[in-house]
């Protein structure tokens, strides 16, 4: 790490990983300069974005992702770069795959040209989004010039209430926060709340910092990261195991650590949360109305009014009991095997409403294989869910799985922006993987708290 003229500073990268959307053009670039990747052993790559999820059989029936797909083999080949790729058991979204194979890990400085590469934060590492020309600079140099972010931690006590997950969390503090509240900013997470989430939850929250504003979220390794690191892949092994644990240990935030500022939320205190319009920022609890223009920030009522229309939505109204078109379960934000078996539990025993389009799209070839050990393949497809092959898939439509004309989506996705569910008037509502399970069931938003209490009085009785 150096000092450069102007203030910025040099950044070693440590962890590279690429897929086939961003790369194209980069290694285009590098060979009009005739340059080397400097480092292929620091840089990792799979396929995601545009792979569909039903027939994975090549050539793809839509010839340019077979383009893009081809072409990241041809440049991963050249230039001596590992691809996991189709049917290689561990192919996958790479924000599911970079930690599943231990290639993430605590202390790191980790790139990827995608925005939500801040998901590997949760393992105690430095992890931000870059364009396609960082991705050229990072493949030519290892390293990338940077201007020092200031760190705001967001301190959660308490714990989550059932029917709570992280996807909850994080939708709250964004609304609480804002989309623009975090730039300039890192966010670390801690606190009791933190502490309790396992691994896949805490990627969850890191996954939607960027959701914030924030370059990247980190929370710090501790006992739960080593065990979830220990023995996989890429991980360190025998000495250097050892090794690697003593360095990890000393990475924790002490107590003595100066923030430029600090928010506390109470974690007991969060319901389910829903998005109701056009940002991932304007979400609201279940059991809440739809803002009213009056309650708003003078700043927000412009995005707001324009959501309104969009969603078709009125406000002082409620979600609960809002039809849905389609349920989509995945995503690099909740498309791991806990947020399978979250889903799974309220799809056991009951049926998708008629009429409904409800998916399940596990976030890599291991998530699906592990799903399908444990029989979660057969809860859902008996519970008429259709059970898709990895990918990104309706995340952000560059693939067959798209909304059609006004569809209304329950997504466990990150974004409900305007058309990115692949419809210019397609309308998206984040919510976790279990809400979304609920709203299959139901045909409509619903309170997913209210199945659990339905469920556990069934066993009871």
């Amino acid at each position: 790490m150096d000092k450069l003229h102007g203030g910025s500073t040099q950044l070693f990268i440590g962890l590279h990983l690429i897929h086939e959307v961003t790369s194209p053009q980069a290694f285009a670039a590098l060979k009009d300069k005739g340059l080397k990747v400097l480092s292929p052993e620091r840089t990792f790559a799979t396929v995601d974005h545009i792979v569909p999820t039903t027939n994975q059989n090549r050539p793809f029936a839509d010839p340019l992702a077979e383009e893009m797909l081809s072409t990241l083999e041809n440049n991963c080949s050249s230039h001596g770069i590992k691809l996991y790729g189709l049917g290689s058991g561990k192919q996958g979204i790479v924000h599911v795959i970079a930690p599943e194979l231990g290639l993430t890990q605590p202390g790191m400085t980790v790139a990827c040209g995608d925005s939500h590469t801040s998901t590997h934060g949760a393992f105690g590492a430095i992890a931000f989004g870059i364009g396609t020309s960082q991705v050229r600079d990072v493949l030519a140099s290892q390293s990338l010039a940077m201007n020092k972010l200031k760190v705001r931690r967001i301190w959660v006590t308490g714990q989550l209430s059932e029917g709570v997950y992280a996807k909850d969390l994080i939708l709250h503090i964004i609304r609480t926060i804002g989309v623009k509240g975090g730039v300039g900013y890192a966010y670390e997470f801690a606190g009791p709340a933190i502490e309790a989430l396992s691994m896949e939850e805490r990627m969850t929250i890191c996954n939607m910092a960027i959701e914030g504003g924030a370059r990247c979220g980190y929370v710090n390794p501790d006992n739960k990261t080593f065990a979830y690191l220990n023995g996989r892949l890429h991980a360190p092994k025998g000495k250097e195991w050892d090794k690697a644990i003593s360095w990890w240990k000393k990475l924790k935030t002490n107590t003595e650590a100066i923030f430029d500022d600090e928010m506390i939320f109470n974690g007991t205190e969060i319901s389910p949360t829903v998005t109701w319009g056009i940002t991932p920022g304007q979400g609201i609890a279940i059991n809440e109305a739809i803002p009213c223009p009056e309650d708003l920030d003078p700043a927000d009522k412009p995005i707001a009014q324009e959501a309104y229309k969009y969603m078709n939505i009125d406000p002082g109204t409620y979600l609960t009991g809002l039809p849905i078109d389609v349920c989509f379960i995945g995503s690099c934000t909740n498309g791991r095997l806990s947020d399978l078996q979250a889903a799974a539990e309220i799809a056991k025993g009951n049926h998708v409403a008629k009429g409904i389009k409800a998916f399940v799209v596990p976030g890599s070839e291991q998530v699906a294989k592990e799903a399908k050990r444990i029989g979660l393949d057969k809860i859902f497809k008996t519970a008429g869910f259709e059970w898709r092959e990895p990918g990104c898939s309706m995340c952000l439509a560059m693939n067959p799985d798209r909304l059609e004309g006004s569809q209304i989506s329950a997504s466990s996705s990150n974004r409900n922006f305007k058309g990115r569910q692949g419809s210019a008037t397609g309308r998206t509502l984040l919510m976790s993987p279990a809400m979304v399970a609920a709203a299959a069931i139901k045909g409509e938003v619903t309170d997913v708290r209210e199945m659990l209490l339905q469920k556990e009085n069934t066993i009871s009785n």
